[in-house]
């Protein structure tokens, strides 16, 4: 898609689930917005998905946590021990970590579990509920709780000249949603299964075109996908309910803004 450059480039470091694959990491998103880097959920393999994309974990400002499924914060724990124990530092640079309600509890309880290994001096704490949001180096970053955990949020990314990108994590249909994507640049969606084998908490293909179609995206990339979704022509589905740019996510993928 050609647009004008704004200093956004996205990458998908993992369009896959907790299914082991060769091919899909677990979620991860990547948002550089100039010398800004956001991480969007940390799944098992980010890491080294971030090292593919050519960044470090000492790139990252701030952390969203959609929830708290191993698929999508299982590697939190590794990403804050390897920060504070690498022999790279952060001198003077705080890390962000927001997430929904419970995140404060999430955090300890990792501590607890490790041994209060994962304490950094210069991390900062964002909890949110309802409809927060934060300003984090010229960014807002809008949230909205999603229909799957308790602690589910929704994230949108505005940049300072009116730029916007939304992440859903894992939900099922929601007006919240369409509310929160309204015109948005970029919807990275979540279509977890094929039209034929929706589950409960999540998107299909169809499903996640409605809401881009009913909130104006201008560009829509399915993620999350099972094996299922590798078996069938899920551009063909969504074509049934949205007709802009559309995209099947795949690792390592990235668009520009």
């Amino acid at each position: 898609m050609d647009t004008h450059y704004s200093g956004i480039r996205v990458t998908i470091l993992g369009s896959g689930t907790c299914v082991p694959s060769l091919t899909r990491s677990s979620c991860s998103v990547l948002i550089q917005h100039w010398d800004t880097h956001f991480l969007l959920d940390v799944g098992p393999g980010t890491m080294g998905q971030l090292l593919k994309a050519g960044k470090t974990i000492f790139d990252i400002d701030a952390l969203f946590l959609s929830h708290f499924h191993p698929d999508h914060a299982s590697e939190l724990s590794g990403f804050l021990f390897s920060t504070k124990y690498a022999d790279d530092s952060r001198p003077g640079k705080t890390l962000h970590l927001a997430g929904g309600p419970g995140l404060n509890d999430f955090y300890d309880n990792l501590n607890y579990a490790f041994g209060s290994k994962l304490i950094l001096d210069d991390l900062r704490l964002h909890e949110l509920v309802d409809d927060a949001s934060l300003v984090l180096d010229d960014c807002t970053i809008r949230s909205a709780p999603m229909v799957h955990k308790p602690e589910s949020r929704a994230y949108c990314f505005i940049t300072k000249d009116k730029k916007r990108i939304v992440y859903t994590g894992d939900t099922d249909y929601s007006e919240a949603l369409i509310r929160l994507a309204r015109n948005a640049d970029l919807l990275i969606c979540e279509s977890a299964f094929p039209d034929e084998l929706k589950r409960e908490g999540h998107l299909t293909p169809s499903l996640a075109g409605t809401i881009a179609q009913k909130a104006g995206v201008k560009q829509l990339i399915l993620t999350h996908l099972y094996p299922e979704c590798d078996r069938v022509d899920m551009v063909a589905q969504c074509r049934r309910t949205y007709d802009g740019p559309l995209a099947v996510a795949r690792d390592l993928m990235t668009v520009e803004l």
